[in-house]
This record gives C-alpha cells, sequence and structure tokens, in this order.
C-alpha cells in the first residue's frame, strides 16, 4: 500500500495527542478559550450555544456542529452573546467539567490540537480561521460525532479510551469534510492523478535524489507541464513542497527519540550534516540540536 500524504501530514504535524474536555453547560454560561498555540475544536453533542468572537458576529451552533480554529485565536462559547465569560484552559488529555445555572442544557466536546509551530505545510494553510462543518454535512464526519456523543452519556467501561481515540482522528475526518470536493488547494492535488501520484512518492521516499526531471518522469509529463501542474495544485514548485516535506519529516523523527543527527540527515535525504542543518534552520529557525531539545517528548 502507498503512503497516504493525508495521514503522514497529520501524523507529522500533531506533536502530542489531543487535549479535551467534555463539558456539561446549563443557562446562562459562557466559557472562553485559545490564545495557546495549537487548533482548538468543538463538538456540540447536544444543545445549542455561540461562537463568540471579538472580530465576528456570533455564530449559532447546534447539535452535530463541528468548529475547528486554526489559528488558535480567543474565542468563546456561550448560551448568549452578551453572557460574562470564564476562561476554560484545556490542559489535560481528557477531563470533564460542569458550568452554569440552571437553564437549558448544552453538552460540548472541546479541546485543543497540539500542532508544530513551524512554517505551515500547504495542507493547513488553505485552511480559514475557522472551519464550521454543519452535522450533517458529512456522512462519516457525523458517524464519528455519534459516536463520540455515544460514548460521553453512555458511561460505559472503557469509553474514557474510546473517547480520547475518537478526538484522535477527529481532526482527520474535520479536514477531509472540510476540502471534499475543493477544486484547488493540497487536497484536489492529492486527488489529481499526476500530482497525487507524485506527493505520495515524495512522502514514501523523501531520501530519494529527486530532481524535477525525475518527478516529472515519473508523472508521465513534460518537465515545464508537470511543474506548472504541481505548482499551480500544491501553491509552491515541487522541489519547494519536497524540502518542506523533509524538514516536517526530520521534525518528527527530532522530537520523537535520539536518533543521532548525522541519521536523520540521511533518512530526509542528506549525505552532509552541515547541509542538513543549514536546511533545517532556514526553515525552523533553529539547529536541529536546539530544536530536539526544546521539543523533547
Amino acid at each position: 500500500m502507498g503512503s497516504d500524504p493525508l495521514s503522514d501530514t497529520v501524523a507529522a504535524l500533531t506533536t502530542a495527542p489531543a487535549l479535551s474536555v467534555h463539558i456539561r453547560a446549563r443557562a446562562p454560561w459562557s466559557l472562553r478559550f485559545g490564545g495557546r498555540r495549537g487548533f482548538g475544536f468543538h463538538v456540540v453533542v447536544s444543545g445549542e450555544c455561540l461562537l463568540v468572537r471579538d472580530d465576528a458576529d456570533p455564530l449559532p451552533l447546534q447539535a452535530g456542529d463541528v468548529v475547528l480554529m486554526p489559528s488558535g485565536a480567543v474565542h468563546a462559547l456561550a448560551d448568549a452573546p452578551d453572557t460574562e465569560s470564564l476562561n476554560l484552559v484545556v490542559d489535560r488529555r481528557i477531563d470533564r467539567v460542569g458550568v452554569g445555572g440552571d437553564g437549558a442544557e448544552t453538552v460540548v466536546v472541546s479541546g485543543a490540537y497540539r500542532i508544530e509551530s513551524g512554517r505551515r505545510h500547504p495542507l493547513l494553510a488553505d485552511l480559514p480561521d475557522v472551519v464550521h462543518l454543519s452535522g450533517g454535512r458529512d456522512r462519516r464526519l457525523h458517524a464519528v460525532t455519534a459516536l463520540l456523543s455515544a460514548e460521553i452519556t453512555s458511561r460505559d467501561p472503557g469509553g474514557e479510551a474510546i473517547v480520547a481515540a475518537l478526538v484522535d482522528v477527529l481532526l482527520v475526518y474535520i479536514l477531509r469534510a472540510w476540502y471534499d470536493g475543493r477544486s484547488t488547494g493540497w487536497t484536489a492535488a492529492m486527488a489529481d492523478p499526476a500530482t497525487g501520484h507524485i506527493l505520495q512518492r515524495m512522502h514514501s521516499r523523501p531520501a530519494e535524489s529527486w530532481t524535477v526531471d525525475r518527478l516529472a518522469a515519473e508523472a508521465g509529463l513534460a518537465r515545464a507541464t508537470f511543474t506548472r501542474r504541481f505548482t499551480r495544485l500544491v501553491g509552491e514548485p515541487p522541489l519547494t513542497y519536497l524540502t518542506r516535506w523533509r524538514m516536517i519529516t526530520a521534525a518528527r523523527l527530532l522530537r520523537g527519540d535520539r536518533t543521532p543527527l548525522a541519521t536523520v540527515a540521511r533518512h530526509v535525504g542528506y549525505t552532509s550534516e552541515f547541509a542538513f542543518a543549514k536546511a533545517f534552520k532556514r526553515e525552523y529557525g533553529i539547529a536541529p540540536g536546539t530544536y530536539r531539545s526544546e521539543h523533547r517528548g
């Protein structure tokens, strides 16, 4: 089975398991989130609420709705736009809280995906500040949120482990649903037979001595045609993307274990540790050894 660039990218850019909190709120209530690194998310399990931001009108949410906040911007969930907010910091793998008064109940799963803070991959750069998906938009996303709802409300044995796993995979389903059917962007590139094939090759064999001519031959296209097609769909030239993917892969290796820098360099196509360190610093702003020290698990 070939490499799956979407799975590769999400796995490489996610630095730790998602943090989540299961909220039971009764009106009046308001909780403020954000301001930290990562992608905030909310799944409305039951009831309804508002997504409140300083720079936009309140966004009504109802049961089954999913929201992703790629910017990590400060925002609130509330029963009404003028309810005073309490700050909620999500800092545990899984948690539960109850807030509010004695009015109508809303149940929400909220949390954060901890995402690599280096230069953004085109997959994530294409996302808006707020991704809002209604419950019925995608049947598979709906199935995941329905399972999430069932596990939260059932309290059956093993439920917390299942909820944690569902929250982790939810990000992929959100991205799939958001990009489904779009004619431009990185996911459109994956759907294109020639460009998608090349992305798979780059992801599965980052250490290969790829050149534009070799990639064009793999795609079965003339060099100029391939370069134009890849750049239009992906948003950057082939070798620029290849270097970015190599550095993202290297960062994942540096976060994960104590593999020698020379080995990491070879894994992503560099025979010279010096050349690798120079490329890594250009992408992340710091040397590989410093990055490893700052991102030790």
